[in-house]
């Protein structure tokens, strides 16, 4: 969706940032497979097995802190090499061109038999799915949900609104990262304290919005009513859009890694260890609730701190799977939601062993991504409301 190169130490040619794409691939990955655990676990979704049980919640909580702020914090480093780029007017264009016609054919198209779904499995409705096609797009509200609607796509809304706030102001960005910020940064060359910087200052404004906002704005992924959850994606964007550049956060990232891992394995352990407390040892203990509230924030920055370092050490390899995924993860993301809701809505009533429900659910969400890839690309038509180009380029 968007170029990831950083100059080449030989001069103004730019080489392929293989590992940040190796990370949106993985991010991208794990959140489809997140959303296919959402069939699974007691928590309000879409569509649920019948069998929805605690079983998969600690994988889901240990997941869920990073799997949307690493996303949110490449695109921010690939929003710094774009504008770099393009300059402020044609990025915005480009941003434009590339994100609005996903939005609009993914709210009218893709995500409408998601909402069929969820009523019908509800009860709320009877009608089939082409029946109910034009009361979704004009209906405004169906069974409490309002219509048409974006579901899983809020990340390239948010993304699209992002960019067009942000580009009248990529020369003032570009100025104070190359000067300002990178002079600051410059602290993280210090064996210890760079270190211990690098893990706690960035986490203090999320900690704030934690305590301030959150509390007075749940997350709704309503793009004027989410100001918490704005908070949180705006801010990782930013920094990812002021280290881009910066070798000295990267080699920071690098030294940080056994200390973040070490530090992950913690809150992993404590996390298993609170959620097999009975829920009656929490009352009158709201110290230890905002402990593992604060904690969990902390674990989601130095889960992406690991991860980067992981990444630069072992997925810094090109070839032909980089290459081929780099460009359909993002077509495999737009479709993937509406394949598990309708096969979890087809499966949900079989009676199914739950192990083979999981199995059938993500075997035809990672076929049919790949198919539905396959034949998209091939239909140019069809390549720019799914994110791709108009005409196929060899990958890069």
């Amino acid at each position: 969706m968007t170029p990831l190169s950083h100059p080449a130490a030989s001069g103004p040619a730019s080489t392929r940032r293989h590992d940040l794409d190796w990370l949106r691939i993985i991010a991208f990955g794990l959140l489809i497979f997140y959303h296919v655990g959402m069939f699974f676990v007691p928590w309000d979704w879409h569509v649920k097995s019948t069998q929805a049980n605690d079983g998969p919640v600690y994988a889901m909580l240990l997941l869920n802190p990073w799997r949307l702020a690493l996303l949110f914090f490449i695109s921010g480093v690939a929003i710094r090499y774009l504008s770099d780029k393009l300059g402020a007017g044609r990025f915005a264009l480009d941003r434009t061109g590339r994100l609005l016609p996903v939005i609009v054919f993914g709210m009218l198209v893709v995500v409408m038999p998601q909402t069929w779904a969820q009523l019908r499995q509800a009860g709320v409705i009877e009608e089939g799915l082409l029946a109910f096609w034009p009361r979704y797009i004009l209906g405004w509200e169906i069974g409490g949900i309002e219509v048409p609607t974006w579901n899983h796509l809020w990340y390239v809304v948010y993304l699209f609104v992002y960019c067009l706030i942000l580009a009248p102001f990529v020369p003032l960005m570009r100025g104070l990262c190359d000067g300002n910020v990178t002079r600051m940064l410059q602290v993280l060359n210090r064996p210890v304290t760079g270190l211990l910087l690098l893990a706690l200052i960035p986490v203090l404004p999320f900690w704030a919005y934690r305590i301030f906002l959150e509390p007075h704005f749940p997350t709704t992924h309503n793009l004027v009513w989410d100001w918490a959850n704005h908070a949180h994606r705006l801010t990782i964007l930013l920094i990812g859009y002021a280290v881009a550049k910066n070798e000295v956060f990267w080699r920071a990232a690098d030294r940080i890694l056994v200390p973040a891992l070490i530090c992950c394995a913690l809150y992993a352990a404590a996390l298993w260890w609170g959620l097999g407390r009975p829920e009656a040892d929490w009352e009158g203990q709201a110290w230890l609730s905002w402990i593992f509230r604060l904690g969990r924030i902390l674990y989601a920055w130095l889960a992406i701190l690991a991860l980067i370092g992981l990444a630069r050490r072992y997925l810094n390899g090109d070839g032909p799977v980089r290459r081929y995924l780099t460009e359909a993860i993002f077509p495999y993301y737009i479709l993937h939601q509406t394949i598990t809701v309708l096969t979890g809505y087809w499966i949900a009533p079989l009676g199914l062993n739950v192990w083979v429900e999981f199995a059938i659910l993500a075997g035809v969400t990672a076929a049919g991504c790949v198919a539905g890839y396959e034949i998209i690309r091939r239909i140019p038509p069809l390549r720019p409301v799914m994110g791709l180009k108009w005409r196929s380029t060899p990958a890069r």
